[in-house]
């Protein structure tokens, strides 16, 4: 037996505009699908097989009495009531194991977001607050790529550091034209802060790796590029930011 959840409305409905939602008699409808429907006005329209409509308001609704609905749905099939331990909510109420492959990428995030907060502890210390400054910019960034991954939606075109996404690829790409410096390998000469900065960079490719691994389908297509490219753009702003202390324009 079929079942409706607010995180498949959510995927169905997101950018439409409509008044009514029809589904095939038999379908347990969870308790949040409907409520979701509920919050989004949107009429709940039993039909069977045939398409013929049997009942037009979810309040009045009665297909779903005596049904008992689970309290958390497992990924890989069944229904418990009390979350294992083991396991843990991907979205809504469904739970899949800690070594879940998007979870996985989430603690990548987390520790880049860590590392960030290290770093800035580390160039405050140093007084250097442009770097601090940009780097609050660049914590609040991650943060929302993780926020739009567990929610599900879609990121935006963005900028970052004032730098828009065609010239952070630009500049990184040309660092003499920019910078008046060739590309280079960090090394310890350079101090605290270039070494700490190009930590975060590596985290950020780490976090791009998982990423592509928890966002890669079966036909081996990318269902989340918006994050792929926002991580790629990211580990670029990193590179630039090594330029700019190089370079003395955070002094």
């Amino acid at each position: 037996m079929s079942l409706l959840t607010e995180s498949v409305l959510r995927k169905q409905l997101k950018n439409t505009d409509i008044k009514e939602y029809e589904v095939v008699k038999g379908v347990i409808i969870t308790p949040s699908a409907k409520q979701y429907l509920q919050d989004k006005n949107i009429k709940l329209v039993i039909v069977d097989a045939l398409g013929a409509k049997k009942q037009g308001n979810y309040k009045s609704e009665k297909e779903d009495e005596g049904k008992i609905f689970p309290k958390y749905i497992c990924l890989q099939g069944g229904y418990v009531e009390e979350k294992p331990e083991h396991m843990t909510q991907l979205y809504g109420n469904k739970l899949v194991p800690k070594d879940n492959r998007r979870i996985e990428f989430r603690g990548r995030l987390d520790s880049l977001q860590s590392k960030i907060l290290e770093v800035q502890v580390i160039a405050s210390k140093l007084q250097n607050e442009g770097v601090v400054k940009d780097l609050e910019e660049i914590l609040s960034f991650v943060r929302n790529i993780l926020r739009a991954e567990v929610l599900e939606e879609n990121l935006p075109e963005f900028s970052i550091l004032g730098i828009s996404e065609n010239d952070l690829r630009e500049m990184s790409h040309n660092p003499k034209k920019y910078f008046n410096m060739d590309h280079f390998m960090p090394n310890y000469k350079m101090g605290e802060i270039i070494v700490e900065l190009n930590s975060i960079r590596s985290n950020i490719r780490e976090a791009e790796i998982c990423g592509f691994k928890a966002f890669k389908d079966i036909d081996g297509e990318i269902t989340r590029n918006d994050i792929i490219r926002y991580l790629n753009r990211l580990s670029s702003c990193l590179y630039i930011m090594m330029f700019k202390f190089l370079s003395g324009k955070y002094k």
